[in-house]
Parts: structure tokens; C-alpha cells; sequence
């Protein structure tokens, strides 16, 4: 994994959005196209800071989204194409989703450093 894959968070505190999904296996290219625009549009909401996510084989999937309060996360919930792409997602792609909400107290970040 690259240092890409990781989000340039602040120092906290700050909160995250958990967003722990098991897919369908149902319609995998229209499930991509969506999930690449809901990342382009949470980027350019107010309060957004940064996204992590995976997928496993299995289906079940990790995304976290990190914001700056509380009001803009429910801001991003009550977004119109956000809305329409969860009930979206209920109807085509999910079998089970559990979303959590989390306010980050600390954070410790850890690399190896390159040998020269």
C-alpha cells in the first residue's frame, strides 16, 4: 500500500465516518461509476478532509471518511446525489451496510523509512 492510499487527516480532533459494506455482487461497473463519484462529491463538500478505503474478495468493504464536525457530516448524509445513491445502493448493490460515526481524539501516524 502506498502512502497515497492513506488520508492527510489534521490533528485532532476531527471525526470519522465508518462505512462497512457487504456487496451483492450485482451490476460491479454501475457499483464503480457511483462509488468514483461519491468520492469526487464528498471531496468537494464543506468540512471533508480525506478517504481511506478497501474491499476484500468476500465482498465486505471499509470506507472511512473523515470530517471536520459533526455538522458536515450530516450535511454530506442529506446531500441530494449522496441520498439518492445510498437508497441506490440499498436497492441494487448492498446486502448489509453498518455505518458508524466517531469523533478522533488521537491519531499516530508510522512509516519505514527508504534505506539510501
Amino acid at each position: 500500500m502506498s502512502q497515497t492510499a492513506f488520508a492527510n487527516t489534521p490533528e485532532p480532533p476531527y471525526y470519522a465516518v465508518m462505512f462497512t459494506s457487504l456487496r451483492n455482487g450485482a451490476d460491479a461497473e454501475g457499483y464503480a461509476e457511483a462509488a468514483e463519484r461519491m468520492l469526487e462529491l464528498a471531496a468537494q463538500q464543506p468540512g471533508y478532509l480525506g478517504v481511506e478505503s478497501v474491499r476484500g474478495a468476500d465482498g465486505v468493504g471499509i470506507t472511512i471518511s473523515y470530517w471536520r464536525s459533526e455538522n458536515d457530516i450530516l450535511a454530506w448524509k442529506h446531500q441530494a446525489e449522496h441520498a439518492a445513491t445510498r437508497n441506490r445502493g440499498r436497492r441494487d448493490w448492498y446486502t448489509r451496510y453498518i455505518t458508524r460515526v466517531a469523533r478522533v481524539e488521537r491519531a499516530y501516524d508510522w512509516f519505514a523509512k527508504t534505506t539510501p
